[in-house]
């Protein structure tokens, strides 16, 4: 879906929007997503043991490019944070930019609204770790 080159500038995203905030943000690509996409976005969130950060402040960005679902999660430490609506808002937002064709840009201004929202409730500490790879993770092709 993704070449080598917009895998990078998914990541430097990631990198950037983390060096704001003490959060965790991935992206995960599968192919296909059989199923409701939040079931299969929750079931990743724990495989790729986003649940696990000491905050539990992690975002996941799901996306299953042939049937064109995608999720964005939240843990428990920021859901209860961020107004009602929050997710939603990010998720609309992206899939105006999906409706283009343009996934990277969808992830990417995702990605960075999210790094916004944790850095106002949850700011880069000094001693801040990177307890999550930046790195995008790929399901089964």
């Amino acid at each position: 879906m993704f070449s080598e080159a917009e895998c990078k500038v998914i990541e430097k995203a990631i990198e950037e929007a983390e060096l704001k905030c003490s959060g965790e943000i991935r992206v995960h690509i599968d192919r296909t997503c059989e199923g409701d996409v939040m079931d299969v976005a929750v079931r990743t969130f724990e495989k790729l043991e986003m649940h696990k950060t000491q905050l539990r402040n992690g975002v996941l960005f799901y996306f299953a490019y042939e049937t064109r679902k995608f999720a964005v999660l939240g843990d428990a430490g920021i859901d209860t944070k961020v107004p009602k609506n929050f997710w939603d808002d990010v998720a609309a937002e992206m899939e105006a930019k999906f409706r283009k064709g343009e996934f990277v840009e969808g992830l990417c201004n995702g990605v960075r609204r999210c790094g916004e929202k944790l850095q106002e409730f949850f700011p880069y500490q000094r001693d801040d770790v990177n307890e999550l790879p930046n790195a995008i993770s790929f399901g089964e092709e």
